[in-house]
């Protein structure tokens, strides 16, 4: 028996749907959004990463309508090493940021990172066109999510530019969301924001829902779960420091060396977040040496600093590390604060950012016992 293929609106609506029942879309203004903006017209090429291989789709292949309304992240552009830098968002986390950004009729909204132009889809049939800025700092994505968004009906205003830096033509702004990574909240963001505005943004590898007072100071708690965006260029032909590359210098480099105790796994979720707050510009990776260990990896690009902690035990490891920084040093404090403060979940930590821009970590609340984050991020 030959059964018809789903149409887009059938595969929309059923996106829409699934959203809803996980609870991710908790509004009818979102339901609307997800149910009119035709996801499939954003990307008529990708590549979906799953179960450790790449999966390409592209117009003409009749797995690549469905593949569209996955509830997965769509790769769509990619550097000369084969890192990802630009994507179409998770639906499912799309729609939770998007409920997160607490819109209301009216607000304008400044977007960072056009990437396809589906998000500054959905926001425009939220919010009108008129009021979304989207910026890039690619061009060449800027002009395809131009041409896409009027196929599709909108027309949000969208600028090729350092998203770093907003868009102060447009300020203020209700609300500002960052479908990229960054390490730190940039100064430009709080400037650009009208007082009670809120900022929903990718910080570390967890969402942070900030609300911005009279002082510009910004406060907030992080979403449910975990999640990391293609981290924001400074120029569009900019490649970052990849674990490829890193692989072999970093199993054969040697310096200074310790015996450490580590105070958790180091691939426990709060963990992986604490240690990229505190290290929001570090690559770090894990191996598996000829024995059979795991060894972590950390390098920082900007002073070649660099460590590898064998673990040799439960608890203890040995660390081989070089240069003018001890990473190790840095991080292992807030890890062993974690562990003594009876392992916390990650949704009991808060970030406030104040007006000098400096970043605290808190737990539980702003007032209560808090970690101060050192400065280390582009646009500060």
């Amino acid at each position: 028996m030959i059964t018809e293929a789903p149409s887009a609106d059938e595969l929309r609506h059923h996106m829409a749907d699934q959203l809803v029942r996980a609870g991710h879309i908790r509004s009818k203004p979102w339901r609307a959004a997800f149910l009119s903006v035709p996801r499939h017209e954003f990307v008529p090429d990708f590549t979906i990463r799953a179960q450790g291989s790449l999966h390409r789709y592209s117009q003409g292949d009749p797995a690549w309508l469905a593949a569209a309304y996955q509830d997965a992240s769509l790769l769509t552009q990619f550097d000369q090493d084969g890192t990802a830098t630009s994507s179409s968002t998770q639906p499912s986390l799309m729609a939770q940021m998007l409920e997160a950004l607490d819109a209301r009729d009216g607000d304008t909204v400044l977007e960072i990172g056009a990437g396809t132009g589906y998000n500054a889809a959905l926001l425009s049939h939220r919010l009108g066109a008129a009021n979304v800025v989207t910026v890039d700092v690619d061009p060449d994505l800027v002009a395809a999510a131009r041409t896409r968004l009027r196929k599709a009906g909108y027309e949000p205003t969208l600028i090729a530019g350092d998203g770093m830096a907003g868009y102060p033509d447009r300020a203020p702004y209700d609300r500002l969301l960052a479908t990229c990574g960054v390490g730190r909240i940039p100064t430009p963001w709080r400037e650009q924001l009208r007082p009670g505005g809120g900022i929903v943004a990718n910080i570390g590898c967890a969402i942070a829902r900030l609300v911005l007072d009279t002082s510009h100071s910004a406060s907030g708690r992080f979403l449910p779960g975990l999640a990391t965006f293609i981290t924001a260029r400074p120029t569009p032909d900019t490649v970052g420091t990849t674990a490829k590359r890193l692989v072999q210098p970093l199993l054969t480099w040697s310096g200074e060396t310790r015996e450490i105790t580590v105070p958790a796994s180091l691939d426990v979720p709060v963990v992986q977040l604490l240690s990229s707050l505190a290290h929001p510009a570090v690559t770090d990776f894990t191996l598996v040496d000829e024995e059979g260990r795991q060894i972590r990896c950390l390098y920082d690009p900007d002073t070649s600093s660099w460590a590898r902690i064998t673990l040799t035990g439960v608890t203890t490891a040995r660390l081989d590390h070089g240069g003018p920084r001890d990473l190790w040093a840095e991080r292992e404090p807030l890890l062993t604060q974690w562990r003594d403060a009876g392992r916390p979940g990650h949704e009991r930590y808060g970030l406030t950012v104040s007006p000098d821009g400096a970043h605290s970590l808190w737990l539980d609340k702003p007032d209560g016992v808090s970690w101060q984050l050192p400065d280390q991020a582009r646009g500060m």
